[in-house]
């Protein structure tokens, strides 16, 4: 049997359970969610088992209560098969009057929502899960610490293993689970093989709508194309329209890219709202972002070497990377991720914002002295734009870097870490 890699998820998940009647996971196809709900659970409903599958649709019709006995925690897999089992499970948790009753996985969100009558507010709650940071993949050493520079560490002190060349590879494995302990060659069929069944089936079934696989790929290849930018649905509208001699519409553009995030293909990044000194208008569009740099690899049709041969490429690939990394640190600090951009220019690739105020500001650059110094001014131009006097003075400013032996504190103070020595 396959040893199971720890997961930064497996902390929340035990946490989650402790305040809820039932814990969601939701998350891509080949995260980890199964293993890692298996791990805690005492008892397993497989709703997909081939054998048992239409059984199982049947019995929630007829008798749901049936399927929802056993050891606690239950876990119900792939439930949104039937998404009337919510509601079921809703009525245990009230029932029972205990928490950590069930945990549910899916990978897609249920097509007939119309099925599930209550909220499930009160009883319910989700944790998403994504692809493994380097540091769960053991290519970081961890030895600087998110968390500590939240509360005040002062210096780092931290070295970076990762040469550039394999940087590149691990951008385009990707953080599949599966493909971690894989010889290299095999690995990187890995996330073509995921980017294929998303092309050829899944984004058909997170709303049951067939769609054109040539459309799909142009979509997802654009997408990639603008990994790290605020593009409005036009702008790949246009760009898919110039690559194909049918017109695609806006509104194809938008139902195909609704779809992508039902399955957790794509999750865009929020804008970041701070108080500032002055009235600075603040964009508020969406950053986009494939969950896992792989895929935007694969839609892409390059690989490693190619990413070496053209490294503004591999620098927008690369800050996929960081942000999949930086919103699984954040989910175990209690925090979120956005960015920041305003009209005057002034950027922010990522600002992790714990709930309890405390925030971080991050630039992300693949390397190089001239990149560091540009990300380093960068922040500190950014922190003074911060009106401290109605919000906290950041925890830190970092310039999160790929290549580089050694993390540091500069005399601005201004950190700069490689991401292959970085955890939560």
């Amino acid at each position: 049997m396959k040893e199971y890699k720890s997961r930064i998820v497996d902390d929340i998940l035990k946490r989650k359970l402790e305040g809820k009647g039932a814990v969601l996971i939701e998350g891509p196809k080949w995260c980890g969610k199964t293993t890692t709900a298996e791990q805690i659970a005492a008892s397993v409903l497989y709703m997909d088992e081939p054998e048992k599958k239409e059984q199982n649709i049947t019995m929630v019709e007829l008798n749901p209560k049936r399927l929802l006995k056993g050891d606690t925690p239950r876990l119900i897999d792939e439930w949104q098969l039937a998404p009337k089992l919510w509601d079921a499970i809703r009525f245990e948790v009230d029932h029972r009057e205990e928490l950590g009753q069930f945990v549910l996985t899916g990978s897609a969100v249920p097509v007939d929502s119309k099925e599930i009558t209550h909220s499930g507010t009160g009883r319910f709650t989700w944790l998403t899960m994504r692809p493994m940071s380097l540091y769960e993949s053991g290519d970081s050493s961890g030895e600087v610490s998110l968390k500590s520079l939240f509360d005040g560490e002062a210096d780092v002190d931290a070295e970076s293993s990762l040469e550039i060349e394999r940087l590149a590879f691990l951008v385009c494995r990707g953080g599949w689970p599966q493909a971690v302990n894989m010889r290299d060659e095999i690995a990187l069929d890995q996330a073509s093989d995921y980017y294929d069944a998303v092309v050829r089936s899944d984004i058909n079934r997170a709303d049951n709508v067939k769609k054109n696989p040539d459309r799909v790929r142009k979509l997802m290849r654009s997408y990639a194309r603008n990994q790290g930018g605020q593009v409005p649905n036009t702008v790949l509208v246009q760009d898919i329209s110039d690559n194909d001699e049918k017109n695609i519409n806006e509104e194809t553009v938008a139902s195909y890219l609704n779809a992508l995030r039902k399955i957790f293909v794509v999750e865009d990044m929020p804008a970041w709202n701070p108080n500032l000194r002055s009235r600075t208008a603040i964009r508020s569009s969406d950053t986009r972002y494939y969950t896992d740099p792989s895929i935007a690899v694969a839609a892409l049709g390059v690989g490693p070497k190619d990413l070496m041969n053209d490294l503004k490429t591999f620098g927008f690939l690369f800050e996929t990377l960081c942000i999949r990394d930086l919103r699984v640190f954040a989910d175990a600090l209690n925090g979120n991720v956005y960015h920041y951009r305003d009209k005057d220019g002034q950027e922010c690739d990522a600002v992790i914002h714990l709930k309890n105020g405390k925030y971080g500001l991050i630039e992300i650059k693949l390397g190089g002295e001239r990149l560091i110094e540009e990300g380093a001014t960068s922040l500190k131009s950014m922190e003074a734009k911060i009106d401290t006097a109605k919000m906290n003075n950041p925890s830190f400013l970092m310039v999160l870097t790929g290549t580089g032996d050694y993390a540091y504190r500069r005399k601005d103070g201004v950190f700069v870490v490689p991401i292959g020595c970085l955890r939560n």
